[in-house]
This record gives structure tokens, sequence and C-alpha cells, in this order.
């Protein structure tokens, strides 16, 4: 009997207003558990449109404490009917400080951690630097009936170290909640193939599956391209949204076929950390 996990991943549009959009994550998840997953990942900030266009002193107001924020107080509850594990992005004020957080929600409802966003984007379109400060909550996995997760935050998902780091951490599968969209500075600059490629990477390089959930619509001339997916161990995607497409994907992996493979590779047998200080210093 090998280790199977099935896993879920939401798409949708999310211009709409907090209570409506919670509302409309929730019956996906409904729908996704229904077809079996245990372990349904939304996309990032899914309460509400993606503020983070421009600077707005305003938009602050959408912050609230992870003991009190309407998305994951929603979540919880829905984790606990269905029994289902929810990786639930959030706005997250703690004092006077503001993060782009992920609380993990498990089957019982309680939240077991969360994962503050660790490299922030800054550029037009994608103002975050103005709104979150670099998460402080280090990389993270957490664990699942079967097997290992770990979750890092759209702008983590280019960033090879994010990965492997959370391989080393006993990761066997990656998720990434996602925003992301056009290029208000360059109309012809479409980045979904550069997208779903470095999570592929990050999928073949740890010989382990990757699971990727965008939002789509467009959000005020922003538009967001979905094409959300699940790929296995190898890269290979075995479920997939199209650019304008709302709705569930879901794949059931294999995480023993998957540490077979990634024990024959051989990719952490040969690592060489006593070569890799550069990659830790500042350029």
């Amino acid at each position: 009997m090998t280790r199977q996990i099935t896993v879920a991943a939401l798409q949708l549009a999310l211009g709409g207003a907090e209570q409506e959009n919670i509302a409309r994550v929730s019956a996906l998840v409904r729908e996704a558990a229904g077809q079996g997953a245990s372990l349904i990942l939304p996309p990032e900030l899914f309460e509400g449109p993606y503020f983070c266009k421009l600077e707005e002193e305003g938009e602050f107001s959408r912050a609230r404490p992870l003991s009190e924020h309407p998305s994951v107080l929603t979540m919880q509850a829905l984790a606990a009917e269905l029994g289902v594990t929810i990786p639930t992005s959030f706005f997250e004020r703690d004092g006077q400080h503001y993060y782009n957080t992920l609380a993990m929600i498990g089957p019982d409802g309680a939240v077991q951690g969360h994962y503050r966003k660790s490299h922030i984007p800054d550029g037009p379109g994608y103002e975050e630097k103005y709104y979150f400060r670099p998460g402080n909550s280090g990389f993270k996995t957490w664990g699942h009936q079967v097997g290992r997760f770990g979750v890092g935050i759209c702008w983590d998902q280019w960033y090879p170290e994010c990965a492997r780091v959370m391989a080393l951490e006993g990761a066997e599968l990656l998720l990434y909640p996602t925003a992301i969209g056009s290029e208000p500075h360059d109309p012809g600059l479409d980045t979904r193939r550069l997208w779903r490629r470095a999570m592929v990477g990050h999928a073949v390089c740890n010989v382990m599956p990757v699971i990727a959930a965008n939002r789509i619509g467009d959000e005020d001339g922003q538009r967001f391209y979905g094409t959300s997916f699940i790929c296995d161990e190898w890269g290979d995607i075995v479920a997939e949204l199209g650019d304008d497409e709302e709705g569930v994907i879901i794949a059931t992996l294999d995480l023993d076929r998957a540490a077979k493979n990634r024990a024959g590779m051989g990719f952490f047998r040969d690592r060489r950390p006593q070569l890799y200080g550069r990659i830790a210093e500042d350029i």
C-alpha cells in the first residue's frame, strides 16, 4: 500500500467584496473536498482584489490579526466541517507591522502555525514592499496524514533556495498560492510561461510534486492569467486550468513513488554545501 495524497488547487476571479470572495472560495473548497481532496490550496490574498497595484494608505485597513481575519475564521470552520487541510493566505496586522501571511489550518480546524512571505516584490503593478514587511517566520514544513509539505507565497516561487530549504526540512510536496498576471509597465511581457517553468524546475530539482493556485480576471486593468497547475515529481503536468477558467483541479499523488525517485536521482546525496557559501552572501 503506497502513501497517496489527493490535492486540489482553486482558481477563480476575486475582484468582488470580501464576503463574496470568501463565500466563492468556500464553495470551491466544498467542491474539492467532495472530489476527495484532503489538501486544498486557494490563491494568494483571496479575500479581495489584489490591492498592491498602487500605493494607497487606505488599503492597510484590510489587514487584521490572524485570530480575527475573516478568511482564516471561515476556513477554520470549513476545514473542521470537511476534515481537510487548507493553507490560507491573508493580509496580517501584527501590532504596527503588516505581513503577507499564510495560516496553516489543519483538518480539525485549528491553526497549526503561520508562514510570512519571505520575498516581497516591488515593481509596477506589484507594489508589495509598501504594504508588507519581509517575513520573519523562516521557511516551514507542515505535517499531513500521509506526508509533509511546504508552502511558499507567490514571489517566493521564483527562488530555488526557498524550494530547496523546504525540501531539506522534510517537505514532500511544494505549494504556491499566487496572484500574478499582466505587467503594467510592459504590455508585451507575458510571464505565464516563465512562472510555470520556474516551479516545474523546483519539482524536477527536488523530485517532488508542485501545486500552484492563481487567480483570474481583470481587476481595474490588471489581468490575472490563471494557468494553475499540479505537476508530479518529474515535472509532468497532471492537472491544469486555462487563463480564464474558474474551478478546481484535483490530482492523486504517490508520495512513496516520489520518495523512491528522489533517492534514486541522488540530488540530495550529492549536495556539496561546503561550496555554496556564496549563495548566502550579499551581492
